[in-house]
């Protein structure tokens, strides 16, 4: 999980390409665009109206396929399936309250509460930085002209958050693809357009690929359902690095010196570069490694007890959970996403050493033992027992009045 120091932000109206300056009827409505844009900021640091907008217009070269009753019909009953799957390899009841199938438009507006909760505090600090190129002495003088320099810059970021969460509604398979709790709490969410077109590329059976996105799904429910502190654990996690970013005034202030706001074109080659740059002391770092640990817990809890669940029912269990694995630990269009938005990739790099210790707690404990880690923060592992997942699932530790907890 590496800080991006050098991420490009472009900007761009929705749907829209660079206006022709010759053709007078696209300059129109350019302008027309631009003027609605600065009219209606939104509340918050993010126009987050821009954003779905932007986002949506993202998904029509790909196209959005519709939900089938097939489809919805398939999602309900992997899912059902998944859950039943999961119950002898996890202390943890169902965590699934209701079953839906997305199509990727669904699935931008059920996520967005989230997205919005992560990423207000960056681009709060994004736009008060671009503030702060007024001097003090100017500000003064341009009044209600002041609050266009905020209304900016929550349009650069709500553009540059709309193509990325466009992209992004083209590749995730669910709710819970990338670790975090996106969705509603209780909603297990797949999306059969994305499910689809990861199966052809896997060049396995599309009911074994849902099954597996189906499972992965139902145990993270399990585990945010179930384990009460978890959800804002992680989020919080994600909240304290980010807030430990800071902002490249200097970057900001050469891209702001490039519009001419004769030209509406230089409103539409707005490029911020280097904008996000780490800030590299201890309590970042340890920022940095209590949000590592958390993600590669959770990943590697559910792949652990996915295939489990799945070892002898699924006849490409071993192919899928490989492909998984690399997925995650690659870093796919979700990581690159929130690297963007954020700077910082939402990637478990220890995945697999994480898996490793959980099947040791699960070989020495048993079940009910391993899972009793969840009832509370201080129980779980750090990163310093991922070293040695034996020693650690050996060592002395009283869980006799822990089942409660769960």
């Amino acid at each position: 999980m590496d800080c991006v120091p050098d991420i490009p932000f472009g900007f761009a109206l929705p749907g829209a390409q660079p206006p022709d300056p010759n053709d007078p009827q696209q300059m129109q409505q350019f302008m027309a665009q631009l003027q609605q844009l600065l009219a209606s900021p939104g509340t918050g640091p993010v126009n987050w109206d821009l954003a779905r907008q932007v986002a949506v217009s993202q998904l029509s070269p790909a196209g959005d396929p519709a939900v089938n009753p097939f489809d919805r019909n398939a999602v309900d009953e992997a899912l059902r399936l998944a859950d039943l799957w999961l119950e002898p390899t996890s202390a943890l009841p169902s965590g699934i309250h209701t079953s839906v199938a997305w199509n990727r438009n669904e699935w931008i507006f059920n996520t967005l509460p989230v997205w919005k909760k992560l990423c207000d505090p960056v681009a709060g600090r994004m736009v008060a930085a671009m503030g702060d190129l007024v001097p003090p002495e100017a500000r003064a003088q341009l009044g209600p002209m002041q609050s266009m320099v905020a209304t900016l810059g929550g349009a650069l970021f709500g553009g540059q958050l709309g193509q990325a969460l466009g992209s992004l509604a083209s590749e995730v398979l669910s709710a819970g693809d990338i670790g975090l709790p996106l969705g509603p709490a209780g909603t297990a969410a797949l999306v059969p357009a994305n499910i689809n077109e990861y199966g052809k590329g896997l060049e396995l059976p599309l009911d074994e690929v849902r099954l597996y996105v189906a499972l992965r799904e139902a145990a993270h429910q399990r585990l945010f359902q179930h384990v009460p502190w978890l959800r804002g654990h992680v989020l919080t996690a994600v909240e304290m690095y980010a807030a430990g970013i800071t902002v490249n005034r200097e970057a900001i202030e050469e891209a702001m010196g490039r519009v001419d706001p004769t030209n509406p074109e230089s409103m539409q080659a707005i490029v911020l570069e280097g904008i996000f740059t780490p800030e590299d002391t201890p309590a970042q770092k340890a920022s940095l490694a209590r949000l590592e640990t958390a993600l590669a817990l959770v990943e590697g809890w559910v792949c652990h007890v996915v295939d489990s669940a799945a070892g002898e029912r699924l006849p490409n269990v071993v192919k899928l959970g490989e492909a998984f694995r690399r997925r995650r630990a690659a870093g796919g269009p979700a990581e690159q996403t929130f690297a963007a938005l954020v700077g910082l990739e939402l990637r478990p790099r220890r995945l697999r050493e994480a898996a490793t210790l959980w099947a040791a707690l699960t070989e020495h404990r048993g079940i009910s033992g391993r899972d009793a880690l969840w009832g509370h923060p201080d129980l779980l592992p750090s990163a310093e027992d991922f070293a040695d997942p034996d020693g650690y699932a050996r060592s002395q530790l009283d869980l006799g009045n822990l089942d409660d907890l769960l």
